[in-house]
């Protein structure tokens, strides 16, 4: 398989950070590993060395990896323009406006994006994908590409990211997963929990509960962190200080110690690296 699909609950779950925190991982272990996310939608945006526009976070991720980012790594961008319009970014390039209730070839951008990702898949041992949003908003299932989309394309296995802090974690999981196509279930590893402060044992029972309810594993529950990270939408709330130094070797010594404070708490990195063998 040698990819992965990290989902989210909600905008906002922490998919983006947990997603960079895999890509390190691997990276720290030897792997030559790559971030990838189908669809994104953001005003934060960042310029490659090749000229691309592409979402701010597959930028970070892609130095977590500890290589540059490229137009693949993000090949779809949707960016607001104001008075109803959304400009598509497409392979870093601007492709042309939408507006609401206009018909647009989503497969054929889609087919763009398929390319992208295939791409990275011949040139690295691991790509890492990262889902938009929700996966569960039925209203955009038709349309979307880097959640069930990309689930669909390419039969990407796939973890759930949960945020505690947001209060109702576990129906959010399993109203998530309930929500997903049944064909894609399977694809459903396992989840995590994202954000928690206090004894973690305290989840056992509901942890049990929804690993018999719909079949995943978790995988962890990762500890509240007052690091900073760049985050992708207003609904971040994140606290603490990225630092003064160089904003990437910052970034990186943040997702180090989250890293090692997960693994501390549990989370088994191992086991989601297992995954990519399937």
């Amino acid at each position: 398989m040698k990819s992965l699909l990290f989902l989210g609950t909600s905008s906002g779950a922490g998919k983006t950070t947990l997603d960079a925190a895999f890509c390190r991982y691997l990276a720290r272990s030897g792997k030559k590993v790559a971030p990838f996310k189908g669809s994104n939608l953001s005003l934060n945006s960042y310029v490659t060395l090749g000229g691309e526009e592409i979402g701010m976070g597959q930028a970070f991720q892609a130095w977590a990896c500890g290589i540059e980012p490229t137009g693949d790594m993000n090949p779809v961008l949707l960016k607001p323009a104001g008075s109803g319009r959304m400009q598509i970014i497409l392979r870093g390039k601007p492709h042309m406006d939408i507006v609401r209730d206009q018909p647009w070839d989503r497969d054929a951008v889609m087919e763009k994006a398929c390319e992208s990702y295939d791409r990275l898949m011949e040139q690295y041992d691991a790509v890492i994908c990262e889902g938009s949003g929700s996966p569960a908003e039925l209203n955009l299932m038709s349309t979307d590409m880097a959640n069930v989309g990309l689930m669909k394309a390419r039969r990407v296995n796939s973890i759930l990211v949960g945020d505690i802090e947001r209060g109702g974690v576990f129906a959010a999981i399993y109203g998530t997963w309930l929500l997903i196509p049944d064909d894609l279930k399977p694809l459903m590893k396992g989840f995590v929990i994202n954000r928690f402060r206090g004894d973690a044992s305290i989840l056992g029972s509901g942890i049990e509960r929804i690993e018999k309810l719909t079949g995943m594993r978790c995988y962890g529950i990762v500890p509240y962190e007052t690091l900073k990270f760049p985050e992708e939408d207003s609904l971040s709330q994140t606290g603490g200080n990225i630092g003064s130094g160089d904003l990437h070797e910052e970034f990186v010594r943040n997702l180090d110690t989250l890293i090692d404070n997960a693994i501390a708490a549990g989370v088994d990195f191992e086991g989601i690296a297992k995954l990519l063998e399937e």
